[in-house]
């Protein structure tokens, strides 16, 4: 038994000892690539037959950009829509950034939810942001302070726990009948108090590196139901996006309808020519939206037309869509079928009340 707890906290420590933004690429890249740069094989959009769930039997994309520098402040983002946002009846953009808008207050790319550690299978469960240390941490959403100071995950007062300093919020509002709690992690300081009534936008705390990091940055989780470790969902999900942009969701599924781990989804802005990759879920430990059933978000996505890629066996499929202001955008892949943009089913309250195991 004592065997068993050890190596369970020890993967603990792993998960959040990955949280490190030293090595940090950014987000998107421009295409064309600077001519040094090998060229990435996007398709002649032009001579491709539109149709949603082609698939083109070739060679896998690889894509290879060079290491950008910090985005200018004049690339900034929009102000966030107002919380509570929500266009679609199964959204809920409830909470507001933890770190002010005239800060980074996106996820950094190589730490999202769900995301693999390298030469591990440990699963981060919540996204990391990137701000300078002593940055002031704010409140996403009111509520009550439920907890302050070390040892959020191994007991009250252990200055070894993963998390540093942290404060939990159990926020005043929940969602389907179940409480909603968020978490900010790795804190220098601590302003909160246990006990504390807040509002969105109250200081809580400072942007530190205590706890197992490398860099200060803020750890940031959504909980659900309860104030667990195993209870968090992807945050991306539930922070309210920059107005005028959206958010892509995915369920990407192999011949046998198992979800497809560790895949990377290349999206392709087809108005500005930008960008993005992401991962797929690990194997385990991260949690689905009810509604959406999930293994792959990301936010902050200007609106506008995207080509979206994933390539399995050797075989390369595009669909194309679009990201709507303030809305999720939703496909689901399966590796025989192809794409499909159709929304998911709703659940039953039962099914929503008894999540898959």
């Amino acid at each position: 038994m004592k065997t068993r707890l050890v190596l369970f906290l020890l993967a603990a420590c792993l998960i959040l000892a990955g949280c490190q933004p030293a090595s940090i690429q950014a987000e998107t890249t421009e295409i064309p690539l600077p001519s040094s740069t090998p060229q990435p094989e996007l398709p002649d959009l032009q001579a491709t037959p539109e149709t949603p769930g082609l698939h083109v039997q070739e060679t896998p994309l690889h894509f290879t950009f060079p290491t950008p520098g910090n985005q200018p402040v004049s690339l900034w983002r929009p102000p966030l829509y107002e919380v509570p946002w929500a266009l679609g009846e199964h959204d809920h953009f409830f909470f507001s950034r933890p770190i002010a808008a005239d800060e980074i207050n996106w996820p950094l790319a190589d730490y999202r939810y769900g995301g693999i550690f390298p030469d591990s299978d440990i699963v981060h469960t919540g996204i990391d942001i990137d701000a300078p240390y002593g940055t002031p941490i704010l409140a996403a959403a009111p509520g009550k302070v439920v907890w302050t100071g070390y040892g959020l995950y191994t007991g009250a007062g252990n200055e070894g726990d993963p998390y540093g300093q942290a404060v939990v919020i159990r926020h005043d509002f929940g969602y389907q009948g179940r409480q909603l709690y968020t978490v900010y992690a790795h804190m220098s300081a601590v302003k909160a108090y246990l006990g504390q009534r807040v509002e969105t936008g109250t200081v809580i705390g400072e942007v530190g590196d205590t706890g197992f990091t490398t860099g200060p940055h803020l750890h940031f989780e959504v909980r659900i139901e309860t104030n667990s470790f195993f209870a968090t969902r992807n945050p991306e999900l539930w922070l309210a996006p920059p107005q005028g942009w959206g958010v892509l969701t995915g369920r990407l599924m192999d011949r046998r309808g198992m979800l497809l781990t560790k895949q990377e989804v290349v999206v392709y802005s087809i108005d500005t020519g930008q960008t993005w990759s992401v991962l797929t879920y690990g194997p385990t430990s991260a949690n689905q939206d009810d509604y959406y059933q999930e293994n792959m978000v990301l936010s902050d996505l200007p609106a506008g037309d995207y080509y979206v890629y994933v390539s399995v066996n050797g075989t390369r499929y595009r669909t194309q869509l679009s990201i709507n202001p303030g809305a999720v955008t939703y496909f689901s892949f399966h590796s025989t079928l192809g794409f499909d943009l159709d929304l998911p089913a709703t659940p039953s309250p039962d099914e929503w009340l008894t999540p898959e195991s």
